[in-house]
């Protein structure tokens, strides 16, 4: 009885609005000491990481470091003859460095996020032009031709697809007047991937519940947040409609078999974070009560996912699960403040745990944690 208010609550709201990946190359990042210094004084002193221009300035160095790095590469192409075989940059003039293209697309996220966040970065004219060098037109019509090759038709679905509006989001709400030309230049491709958004999601009859790339409640949230900031309403009805059909009827998910080995997203923690996005407070105070109650007790806790080897490309994915944990923590502390407001200690000690790891780590984890820290750091500070 329960779920069935639950849908019509969320089915209400609906009609008052209008109706692996990773490579064992071993380069170190040589990066500032700054931000691994002060997050390992904030652990010790059992306080949350806060985000300042210096450690601004740290974070925006690591997508610097590799978005114009070709190799190491993991292309993840499907070859229909061998014409078609190209280098990383013939292939996507625009996403081919930080080893994969979703990292390189994430990587372009955070430094327009970053310059968002403090125009005065040391190397914001660097950045600036960096930007403009990547999205220039001829490349996101590269991109384009690229998706449009018949064989990739399922290329980088959906988290690079997701990522790829998280970044048109980024662009659209910067009052910049180069937001303005990037977002322009991008407008091709990022039509592309939503068309592809809606012709995938009704055909995805089950949802995909892993801690790695498929997760489909992760890419749901980011493509939800980039049609709510564009005001694209029938892409942001079909992800809502998608949702409650995926999720609306999970209960008890089983936060004990987390983490698995090669996790950076947490499948439970990743439908709690697109389902608190779409349901009204009062349906999603009834679907958490089945699918997680243990999280309004004022003394959860959980231990933070270690990481053992951090040159090792899929075990250091626990650093970014520490961060996505941080992240959707964070985002629920902060909307329901007086039922998970204490949720927020426990995303800030998994933030403190691999924050400190950001600096002088490999190229494993260098050429993407960034991007997900700054994402922890974005939801503690009041961004979704």
């Amino acid at each position: 009885m329960k779920k069935i208010v639950i849908v019509l609550a969320a089915m209400a709201l609906v009609n008052c609005k209008g109706n692996d990946e990773d490579s064992n190359d071993l380069r170190e990042v040589q990066q500032d000491t700054t931000l691994g210094d002060k997050a390992s004084a904030l652990l010790e002193e059992n306080k949350p990481v806060q985000l300042t221009l210096d450690q601004a300035n740290t974070l925006a160095q690591l997508p610097l470091d590799c978005i114009n790095v070709e190799y190491p590469n993991k292309l993840n192409q499907t070859l229909a003859n061998a014409d078609e075989i190209g280098e990383p940059k013939e292939l996507h003039p625009a996403f081919y460095g930080c080893f994969d293209w979703h990292s390189s697309v994430h990587g372009h996220w955070a430094l327009v996020s970053l310059l968002k966040q403090f125009p005065d970065l040391k190397k914001a004219e660097e950045i600036r032009n960096k930007l403009k060098a990547s999205l220039s037109p001829e490349n996101i019509q590269g991109e384009v031709s690229y998706f449009s090759n018949e064989q990739e038709d399922s290329y980088e679905r959906t988290y690079g697809w997701a990522w790829l509006l998280k970044l048109a989001e980024e662009l659209h709400t910067w009052d910049d007047p180069l937001a303005r030309e990037l977002e322009g230049n991008l407008q091709p491709l990022t039509a592309l991937i939503t068309v592809k958004f809606k012709e995938f999601l009704p055909k995805l009859v089950y949802p995909i519940r892993v801690g790695e790339h498929n997760n489909t409640a992760f890419a749901l949230a980011l493509a939800h947040d980039y049609a709510e900031a564009t005001e694209s309403e029938e892409l942001k009805l079909l992800i809502e409609k998608r949702a409650r059909d995926y999720y609306i009827n999970d209960d008890d998910c089983p936060l004990s078999w987390e983490p698995g080995g090669f996790d950076f997203l947490s499948p439970c923690f990743s439908e709690i974070d697109i389902m608190r996005r779409i349901l009204p407070e009062n349906a999603f105070r009834l679907w958490m009560e089945d699918f997680m109650p243990q999280l309004k007790n004022k003394d959860f806790t959980m231990e933070v996912a270690e990481v053992s080897d951090r040159t090792d490309g899929k075990l250091v994915h626990l650093d970014g699960l520490n961060f996505s944990r941080a992240w959707v923590l964070h985002g629920l502390a902060r909307q329901y403040p007086k039922r998970y407001g204490h949720l927020k200690a426990v995303a800030d000690s998994h933030l403190s745990y691999s924050f400190p790891n950001l600096v002088g780590d490999t190229y494993e984890g260098g050429h993407w944690l960034g991007t997900f820290a700054l994402y922890a750091l974005q939801a503690g500070f009041g961004k979704k």
